[in-house]
């Protein structure tokens, strides 16, 4: 048996998703005339509350569309030092937008309003670039799939509303954070200028994020994504599969939640396990004792079968998700303790 929980990105078509795929109607995107990829924008355009949506190849390249059209050259935003558009973008900030970013230090990729409002330069102190922009995550990545409270990102939205700021979430895994918390997409829609929904993680979908945004904001991003290298013609096949995803296999990633607690409960009550973060949605961050030999440790869970992340020094992933079985997740609990035999 083969257990992969390195990232929920390794999923594949269900049968079901396959014959939307196959059965999808199709024409050139960049024309604007392929129904699939339109139908998705106006479902995810719907869903959020918002006047328009745009279907990108990646979550990447919409999310730094996203920052292209709230800022100039030579401006600053600001975002959590363990922020996916900071750490993993490929320094996308500078070179898409020329632009840099001021670092606050949240909690588990998590910002506030007070650091939020802190990280502002003064408008009228010309040597400090011109904040433009707050971005948040959620949930968040390196935090370990953590997630706001609305409040907060109310307070957030407040600040920048104050400060004449863009605010733009970077909502690659949303769809866990609405079901963990059982909260409105529409209440994200009233808060931010710009937010992105990924398709290609928990929801299952090959390929795809949209960004939906409000209709001025919203008014430059086909023109960005071209720049960007993102047209792109009968791409209604994989629209289709975004849109089998968010009507059918959103409500199950409750399943992928539930399982990762479990493993997180299990990690917790072996004794080479130093430490296992609070654990909200599908991610599950842990932490191995300081006398476990990480790489024997991943060699040892090959053998097993079971393929998980190592972040560095003794930082562990495990990222649950469509494909991963009650079959691999009993597996999973009674073997996973032999990876280490003390």
């Amino acid at each position: 048996m083969k257990i992969d929980l390195r990232s929920d990105t390794v999923t594949i078509p269900t049968p079901a998703m396959l014959n939307a795929i196959y059965n999808a109607k199709v024409g050139d995107d960049v024309y604007k005339e392929d129904p699939s990829v339109n139908a998705l924008e106006d479902y995810v355009a719907n869903l959020f509350g918002k006047k328009s949506a745009l279907y990108f190849p990646t979550g990447s390249m919409a999310n730094q569309a996203a920052i292209k059209l709230h800022t100039n050259p030579g401006e600053q935003l600001i975002c959590d030092k363990w922020g996916h558009v900071y750490n993993y973008e490929g320094g996308g900030v500078s070179f898409n937008s020329g632009v840099s970013c001021k670092l606050v230090d949240g909690s588990r990729g998590k910002i506030t309003a007070d650091l939020a409002e802190k990280a502002i330069n003064p408008p009228d102190f010309y040597h400090s670039p011109k904040t433009s922009l707050v971005c948040v995550e959620n949930t968040t990545n390196k935090g370990g799939g953590a997630c706001y409270e609305l409040d907060e990102l109310k307070a957030i939205h407040q600040v920048c509303k104050q400060h004449g700021l863009g605010y733009h979430l970077d909502g690659a895994r949303i769809a866990n954070a609405i079901i963990a918390k059982k909260q409105d997409p529409k209440e994200f829609g009233k808060l931010f200028d710009t937010i992105t929904i990924c398709l290609s993680k928990g929801l299952g979908a090959p390929m795809g994020t949209v960004l939906v945004g409000d209709e001025a904001i919203m008014q430059n991003a086909m023109r960005v994504r071209k720049v960007l290298g993102g047209g792109m013609r009968q791409v209604g096949f994989m629209a289709a599969a975004g849109l089998f995803a968010l009507q059918n296999q959103f409500e199950r990633l409750e399943e992928d939640h539930k399982k990762a607690n479990e493993l997180g409960e299990m990690l917790a009550s072996l004794n080479f396990v130093e430490k296992v973060e609070s654990v909200e949605t599908n991610i599950v961050i842990f932490y191995l004792d300081e006398k476990v030999d990480a790489e024997k440790f991943m060699h040892k869970l090959d053998e097993l079968g079971i393929r998980i992340s190592d972040m560095g020094e003794g930082k562990m992933r495990m990222v649950t998700h469509l494909d991963y079985t009650e079959i691999m997740h009993d597996f999973m609990l009674e073997n996973f303790r032999k990876a280490y035999i003390d």
